[in-house]
């Protein structure tokens, strides 16, 4: 049986109750510099993969508890080696290829370099959330009822890993695609690369209101550690689709945009009986902020190398091939793994709320 181990850490102060309990209630100074000096180790047991045809896989989630400013502010040497004592840990426990997490996926260069000192192959899982993501996208615009033929679609992060590839499988199913990122000189430059090559009108910008404003359809993919979208930005009836971690959504959304759809893109659910069972707690579970047998498509895209034996580096780096993005989606409909049931905002999306948001949306426009 081949085995994985995946690189994870807390996303938020908040979030630090969930791998280690006993911080809930401890200040942000106390608990920043708890962060600062606590080793990497493993914290959850994988168990239950298999796939229809009755393979199997196990593995472990390894923390290198970094929160994300943590994890863009410390020493890039500092970061890869708190990531890489992670990876060990994993290989030291029978892992034969690891997956990077959240933000350890794009620190530096995107796991090129981590990989090169990793002694097993390391992949960053950006290929299968890419996947997930466009599937989701169009997805919801389907419930929705939008024609994403005569749509306009905004790509948030563009620049990026993930946000690159997306606007490049969306560009085929929308009317025009308007890239967003911060930088503006790096935007320009891609735009140039890609433009010739896209199948609708496009167009970019570094202001993302001024871009989600005019959007049916909006698919997030930032690095952003603070909200992105704010409740005034959209348009009635837009339908959002957050593949960021931390969110890109500001919560405000929910409670005041009744009328637009968003939705998290990422999401996979597990094929068998997949069990995730604390370390350090034996028999108990890890709260892994989603419904049961449910995982991040990075996560899945780890578990789905290791199923197949495909023990390699498959994404690494801010350029990622798409064709390897169709192989992996391939690869996790044969290995049993499917998109998860549409979820936003730490809730389930269910029929009657979209039924909801559509008619929230008829009576705003």
């Amino acid at each position: 049986m081949n085995k994985f181990c995946f690189v994870i850490h807390p996303l938020s102060f908040d979030d630090i109750a969930r791998y280690e309990p006993g911080a809930k209630g401890k200040g942000e100074p106390i608990l920043r510099k708890i962060m600062e000096w606590m080793p990497s180790y493993a914290a959850v047991h994988v168990t239950g993969v298999r796939t229809p045809d009755g393979r199997e896989t196990e593995g472990w989630f390894v923390a290198a508890p970094l929160l994300p400013q943590q994890l863009v502010e410390f020493p890039r040497e500092e970061v890869y080696r708190r990531v890489l004592r992670a990876i060990e840990i994993g290989a030291e426990l029978g892992a034969h290829v690891a997956g990077l997490g959240a933000f350890t996926a794009v620190v530096g260069d995107a796991g090129i370099t981590i990989n090169e000192r990793s002694p097993i192959p390391v992949t960053t899982g950006n290929s299968l959330t890419i996947a997930a993501g466009v599937q989701s996208l169009f997805r919801g615009a389907r419930e929705m009822g939008l024609d994403a033929g005569s749509s306009t679609a905004v790509v948030i992060g563009a620049t990026g890993s993930i946000g690159s590839a997306c606007a490049r499988l969306i560009a085929p199913n929308v009317a025009r695609i308007i890239l967003v990122a911060r930088n503006e000189t790096r935007l320009r430059k891609f735009h140039e690369s890609v433009s010739a090559s896209l199948t609708c009108a496009s167009e970019y910008t570094t202001d993302v209101a001024a871009a989600v404003s005019r959007a049916q359809l909006v698919l997030t993919a930032t690095t952003s550690t603070q909200d992105v979208i704010q409740p005034q930005d959209l348009q009635a009836g837009a339908v959002v689709c957050e593949l960021s971690l931390p969110h890109d959504v500001s919560r405000n959304v929910a409670a005041q945009r009744p009328d637009v759809l968003v939705i998290e893109g990422g999401n996979m659910v597990v094929p068998g009986s997949p069990r995730f069972e604390r370390v350090r707690e034996p028999g108990t579970e890890f709260d892994l902020n989603l419904p049961a047998r449910t995982a991040l498509a990075c996560m899945s895209e780890t578990m789905i190398l290791a199923l197949e034996g495909r023990l390699e580096p498959f994404t690494l780096g801010r350029g990622i091939e798409l064709a390897k993005v169709i192989e992996i989606a391939d690869m996790a409909q044969c290995c049993g793994f499917e998109l998860a049931d549409m979820r936003a905002f730490d809730a389930a999306i269910t029929p009657e709320k979209i039924a909801a948001t559509r008619i929230a949306a008829t009576v705003r426009q």
